[in-house]
């Protein structure tokens, strides 16, 4: 048996392998003290552990079988990989308009190939009609690949790099820019490119997806269609994030920049709009703004603000009961500029971190208070406490979320160093990172087990 027989396994299951005469790619039945598993063993990455045999069940999941569970496993079928997916040339349209798709990592959209059970990856516009032939519907698409990170790695190199890109695109004459993203930052990319990039004149979309397209729940095709639409046609010319609206395939939602955040780690409807209402809902081409006023598409290219700038000396500081002063001390000892505080309720921190944060601020670093509620403002002249914190020199940012102020101060710190010009950059609303007020909508938690929620849901079709 070769190396590439028993790709990523090692240890214990590598053994097991063996002495059952099994193979990655291999279609087995696999029998278990919890029952018989069918399904294809998948390959393992070099650093996995060496106590479980994955397989891809019929249904798409992938499943761990623990080695001591295992009783016996016998290979019926054998069905090799072919990581590249078919082709199709994807025709241009001169009725249609051309949007150009960014990629920044991962699967952007991909194909499950039933006879081998392999996930294959999409990306040129050939392999996107391939994978997802609606899209031909839509536009003329182009696709470039920027970089190949997973999302907890993009940065701000990366955020400097995409500014600069989407320039180029719509000076060129891209009709709208689609950026295929990772979820789990997302929404600190979005933050950092409504600032980077101001008065485009045509959308910016990022879309990614919550599950893979080799599952049956996949959210991939369908956020990336709407994606392509809104930035086809879509009227509001911002940076924007397209996501599942509700859990099942109904719609997808816009979300502005620097109000979204990812709430759930794994619910295909993760992200929400915080403090306001998103800014419209989409769905088989039918594209509905929810709320007014936002920047309409049109004008001329060369108004846009590029400003690709970032001083990566900030940091988020959350609050908890009992901070030591020693982490506002590392803070300042190694050369941070700026922090941002998510505090506890209207804005506040415990009184031993008061002698720390003076001592930051009188040494120059830039020093903001946000709200580790997510909803609702920091007010910290109601409480004698928040009024001795704003007199050490911290700065309240009204609803700014916490992710959006580390993101904003990091770009005014890429522009200037001043103190007050600092603080007028960042107590100044760019694209609503701060708004005058909620609406009554803007703070919606529903709990389960109260009369209102389950009346919601008995009426709520899927």
């Amino acid at each position: 048996m070769t190396t590439e027989d028993l790709k990523g396994y090692r240890g214990a299951a590598k053994e097991l392998l063996l002495r059952e005469n099994a193979r990655v790619w291999g279609d087995v039945t696999i029998a278990t003290n919890q029952g018989e598993f069918k399904g294809l063993i998948l390959p393992r990455s070099e650093t996995a552990d060496d106590q479980h045999i994955v397989l891809k069940l019929s249904t798409g999941y992938n499943v761990g079988l623990h080695v001591s569970t295992i009783n016996k496993i016998e290979e019926i079928g054998y069905r090799k990989a072919h990581y590249k997916i078919p082709e199709k040339i994807f025709p241009p349209d001169p009725e249609k308009r051309n949007v150009t798709l960014l990629g920044t990592g991962g699967t952007i959209a991909s194909r499950l190939d039933y006879r081998t059970g392999a996930v294959i990856p999409a990306f040129s516009p050939g392999e996107l009609y391939g994978a997802v032939p609606e899209l031909v519907d839509i536009c003329n698409l182009k696709t470039y690949k920027l970089y190949g990170e997973f999302s907890e790695n993009i940065g701000p190199a990366h955020w400097m790099g995409m500014a600069q890109r989407i320039a180029e695109e719509i000076t060129a004459g891209a009709d709208g820019i689609v950026i295929g993203h990772g979820t789990d930052t997302m929404h600190h990319s979005a933050a950092a490119l409504t600032f980077m990039v101001q008065n485009t004149p045509v959308p910016v979309i990022i879309v990614g997806s919550q599950r893979s397209s080799d599952r049956p729940s996949s959210d991939a095709a369908l956020n990336l269609i709407n994606a392509c639409y809104a930035a086809a046609y879509g009227e509001i010319a911002e940076v924007l994030v397209c996501m599942f609206g509700p859990t099942s395939d109904q719609y997808d939602l816009l979300h502005r920049g620097t109000r979204v955040r990812k709430m759930h780690s794994s619910y295909r409807s993760t992200f929400r709009t915080i403090g306001e209402r998103p800014m419209a809902r989409i769905a088989k081409e039918e594209y509905i703004p929810m709320r007014t006023p936002y920047r309409k598409r049109g004008g001329d290219a060369s108004q846009m603000k590029i400003m690709p700038v970032f001083d990566e000396r900030v940091s988020i500081v959350y609050y908890y009961p009992n901070m030591k002063p020693d982490i506002i001390d590392s803070l300042v000892d190694n050369g941070y500029k700026g922090i941002i505080i998510a505090g506890t309720g209207l804005g506040h921190v415990n009184k031993p971190l008061y002698p720390s944060l003076k001592k930051a601020y009188e040494a120059g670093v830039h020093i903001y208070m946000t709200v580790q509620t997510l909803w609702g403002y920091v007010q910290m002249f109601v409480y004698d406490t928040g009024r001795d914190i704003m007199d050490l020199g911290v700065v309240p940012l009204d609803n700014m979320l916490p992710e959006v102020a580390y993101v904003k101060l990091g770009w005014t710190l890429g522009q200037t160093q001043d103190r007050d010009e600092v603080k007028k950059i960042m107590t100044t609303p760019i694209a609503d990172e701060i708004t005058a007020r909620e609406p009554i909508d803007g703070y919606l938690v529903m709990q389960g087990g109260l009369p209102e929620v389950d009346y919601y849901f008995k009426s709520y079709k899927r």
